[in-house]
């Protein structure tokens, strides 16, 4: 029926809108990113080495930045205003380039590349009990929702 078509239409952009929301970007994707590499950062900063220590300190102070910019983007999106800066600072950089997603995209890499270290190094063994549960956390989150939004993209398109 042509009504019923129609309201179907109307909830798939309502949840597609939903999905793109900077809200719903910076809860499943932004911060649990950046949880991640504070996680890493402090890590590294407990290896004990001056090098590694300065560098952990240098991702956590990133890290920080990067929720900040996420809860940022995150408040102003919940009050309909737009954001005058990017999720996360290598992004921003990229915006000044007129690339944002493009630098977005290796802010990615980077911290896919973060989570590949802490599990094959076995850093993610010294993590206490509260970090494994905040790693596990952003985990769960970032992968369900890549699963969700996976699954409404297959519906849409049956």
């Amino acid at each position: 029926m042509p009504g019923e078509d129609r309201s179907r239409q109307e909830e798939s952009d309502a949840l597609r809108r939903f999905f793109v929301r900077p809200f719903f970007l910076s809860l499943t994707i932004g911060i649990p990113f950046c949880a991640f590499k504070i996680l890493f950062g402090l890590t590294a900063i407990r290896a004990g080495t001056t090098a590694l220590m300065a560098f952990g300190s240098l991702v956590v102070a990133w890290a920080v930045i990067d929720l900040l910019m996420n809860a940022g983007r995150s408040v102003l999106d919940l009050a309909h205003r737009p954001a005058p800066f990017e999720y996360c600072t290598i992004a921003q950089i990229g915006r000044t380039l007129d690339r944002p997603l493009v630098f977005l995209a290796i802010d990615t890499l980077l911290t896919f590349t973060i989570i590949c270290g802490m599990l094959w190094s076995g850093w993610i063994t010294l993590l206490s009990r509260g970090e494994s549960y905040l790693w596990y956390g952003a985990t769960t989150m970032n992968l369900i929702s890549l699963s969700l939004v996976s699954l409404y993209n297959e519906i849409r398109s049956a």
